[in-house]
C-alpha cells in the first residue's frame, strides 16, 4: 500500500477519534467504527509474518478487507451529521475567514431527510453549485456579488422543494405566494446586472441573467426539464463570449463558465429524473375536490306530481282501444266545414292577429363576408416577454413605450393583436411582424431579413438604417417611411390598400408615392396569354 493511503487511513482514525469526544450521541457508532477501521489498517500494517501470511493467499484477505471497508462506508453514510457536513482533520490548520469566504459552507449544512428528491437537490447545493460559488469568489468584484444573489435563489428553491414533501398542491394564488422568495431572488440577479452594464464583467452577469429562470422549471408542466435546457442554451451565448475574452488571459474564467453550465446541466438531469411531469408534490390527487362553478350548484330537478296508477282501470283502457280499431266510422263525429265556413271563399274570415313568424336570419350581402372579430377586439391581459429567439408583444392597448432592446441578430419580434400602440426596436434583428394590429406604429434600427403587416389596420413603419424587404398581405392603410440607406427595399403587398411609401428628402422632408391598388389586364395579341399592368394614381 502506498504512503498516501497509509496517510489517509491514518487521518481517519484520527477523525473519529475527534468526533467520539465532540458528539456523545453518537459514541457507540464511532467506537464501533474506529475500531474497526483499525483492524482494517493492523491487517494492512500487520507484522511481517501476517505479510508472509498474506502474500499466502492475497485473494481472500483483499476480500475480506474490502468488505470490511464497505460496512465502515454504509455505516458512515447512516450517520445524518457526517451526511449534513465533511470534517475536517485535526492535523489540517483552520482557514482564516478572509481567505475563504463563508457562503460556500453555509450551504452545506442540511437537515438529515429520507426523501429522495431532496437528497438529490442537496447534491445539487453542495456540488456543482459551490463550485461556481468558489470559482466566482476567486474572480471577485462583480461577479462575486453576483454569485451570492445566485446562491440565495437556489436555497429559496430549496426550502419550496422541501415544502413540496410535506404537503398537498396549493391553489395557484397561494402557489404564487410560495413561489414569491424565488421570483424575487431571480429578479433581483436581473436586476444587478442592468444596473453594471459598464461592469468589467458583464457578459459574466449577462450569462447568469439569461440563464437563471432556469429556476422557474418549478412551475412548468407537463416537460420542465426541457424549459431547463432552453434557459442553459440561451445563456451559453454570452459563456461563449466570456470564453472568448478570457481564455487566453486567465483560465479561471473558463472554468467558471463550465462550471454554470454544469450547474444547469445537473439541473437539468434532477428535474428529469424526480419531476419529469412537473413539481411532485407529496399529497397529490388527495387534495380537495375541485369548486363548483361559478354561480352555485344547478337548481335541483322540479318534483314530479303524485299520480296514483292504481285508479286507472282496465275498462278505461279497453274503451280507448275500442275507439282507435273502429276504423272508418272514428270520423263519423266530426261537424263538416260548410262553404260559409272556409276562409278561401270568406274574406271576411282572414281578419284578426296573423298568425306567429319567426324573424328571417341575417344573411350577409351576396359576395361579402360576414364580419370577423377585428383586430384587439379580444380583449386578454397584455404580454411582452421574450420566448427564447422570440419576442412576443401581444393584447397591448394604448402602449406608446413598448421597447425591445438587448435583442440578438437571429430575433423575431412578433406584435399580435395590439391597438394605439408604438413599437421600437433597438439594435439589428432579425425580422418584425405585425399580425392583426390597428393604429400601431413600429419604429427600428435595422432588420436581417424583412418586416411584415398581416390582417392590420392603419399601420406605421420607420426605418432608421436598413431593410432589405417590407411585406403587406390583406392590410388597410399602411404608411412606410423609409431611410437613405433603404432606397432599395423591396415591397410586396397582396390584397391590401392605401399604402404609401415616403422618400425622405435633402431638406428633411419626405415625398410621398402611393402604392398601385387597381392593375389592368389586357389579352396579348402577339402571343398566347395575358399582360397586367398597374394603374398608377394621378390623383
Amino acid at each position: 500500500m502506498d504512503k498516501n493511503t497509509k496517510k489517509d487511513m491514518k487521518n481517519l482514525i484520527k477523525m473519529f477519534e475527534a468526533r467520539q469526544k465532540a458528539e456523545e450521541e453518537h459514541n457507540a457508532d464511532i467506537r464501533d467504527l474506529a475500531e474497526m477501521t483499525q483492524e482494517a489498517f493492523n491487517t494492512v500494517m500487520g507484522s511481517e509474518a501476517d505479510a508472509a501470511a498474506a502474500t499466502r493467499s492475497p485473494a481472500s484477505d483483499l476480500e475480506c478487507l474490502i468488505e470490511r471497508l464497505e460496512r465502515v462506508t454504509s455505516r458512515l453514510e447512516r450517520l445524518p451529521l457526517l451526511r449534513a457536513r465533511t470534517p475536517t482533520p485535526p492535523a489540517s490548520p483552520a482557514p482564516s475567514p478572509v481567505s475563504e469566504p463563508s457562503l460556500p459552507h453555509q450551504a452545506l449544512c442540511f437537515e438529515p431527510t429520507d426523501n429522495m428528491s431532496v437528497n438529490g437537490y442537496q447534491d445539487i447545493v453542495q456540488g456543482p453549485l459551490q463550485v461556481y460559488l468558489q470559482l466566482s469568489q476567486q474572480i471577485g468584484g462583480d461577479v462575486s456579488a453576483h454569485a451570492n444573489l445566485v446562491n440565495a435563489a437556489f436555497q429559496a428553491q430549496l426550502r419550496y422543494i422541501q415544502l413540496a414533501t410535506t404537503r398537498s398542491k396549493p391553489s395557484q394564488a397561494e402557489e404564487m405566494q410560495l413561489l414569491a422568495p424565488t421570483s424575487e431572488q431571480i429578479s433581483a440577479i436581473q436586476q444587478f446586472r442592468e444596473k453594471n452594464r459598464a461592469s468589467t464583467y458583464f457578459n459574466h452577469l449577462s450569462a447568469i441573467s439569461e440563464s437563471i429562470p432556469a429556476l422557474g422549471w418549478v412551475a412548468v408542466a407537463p416537460t420542465p426539464a426541457p424549459y431547463v435546457k432552453e434557459m442553459n442554451d440561451a445563456g451559453q451565448f454570452y459563456t461563449n463570449r466570456v470564453l472568448k475574452e478570457w481564455k487566453e488571459k486567465n483560465k479561471t474564467h473558463v472554468e467558471w463558465c463550465r462550471a454554470w453550465v454544469q450547474l444547469l446541466s445537473d439541473l437539468q438531469a434532477y428535474v428529469k429524473q424526480y419531476h419529469t411531469t412537473g413539481l411532485v408534490w407529496s399529497g397529490t390527487g388527495a387534495g380537495a375536490p375541485p369548486p363548483p362553478p361559478p354561480g352555485g350548484m344547478p337548481p335541483p330537478p322540479p318534483v314530479l306530481p303524485d299520480v296514483d296508477f292504481s285508479n286507472l282501470s282496465v275498462d278505461d283502457r279497453s274503451a280507448l282501444f275500442a275507439e282507435i280499431n273502429q276504423g272508418e266510422n272514428i270520423t263519423s263525429s266530426l261537424r263538416k266545414v260548410t262553404p260559409d265556413m272556409q276562409t278561401h271563399k270568406n274574406p271576411q274570415l282572414r281578419q284578426g292577429p296573423a298568425p306567429f313568424k319567426a324573424a328571417p336570419a341575417a344573411r350577409a350581402p351576396p359576395g361579402k363576408q360576414l364580419p370577423q372579430p377585428g383586430a384587439g377586439t379580444l380583449d386578454k391581459p397584455p404580454v411582452f416577454t421574450r420566448d427564447g429567439k422570440k419576442w412576443l408583444i401581444e393584447y397591448q392597448k394604448g402602449n406608446p413605450n413598448l421597447v425591445v432592446e438587448n435583442a440578438d441578430m437571429n430575433n423575431v419580434v412578433y406584435m399580435f393583436r395590439c391597438r394605439d400602440s408604438a413599437l421600437t426596436v433597438r439594435g439589428k434583428v432579425n425580422g418584425v411582424v405585425l399580425d392583426s394590429c390597428t393604429k400601431c406604429a413600429v419604429v427600428f434600427d435595422n432588420l436581417v431579413s424583412s418586416i411584415e403587416f398581416v390582417n392590420c389596420q392603419s399601420v406605421q413603419m420607420q426605418v432608421l438604417g436598413k431593410v432589405p424587404t417590407v411585406s403587406i398581405d390583406k392590410t388597410d392603410g399602411c404608411q412606410i417611411y423609409l431611410s437613405p440607406e433603404s432606397l432599395d427595399v423591396e415591397i410586396v403587398s397582396s390584397k391590401s390598400s392605401e399604402m404609401n411609401v415616403l422618400v425622405p428628402k435633402g431638406n428633411g422632408d419626405y415625398s410621398e408615392h402611393p402604392v398601385p391598388e387597381q392593375f389592368k389586364t389586357v389579352l396579348n395579341s402577339t402571343k398566347s396569354g395575358i399582360t397586367t399592368t398597374p394603374v398608377e394614381s394621378t390623383g
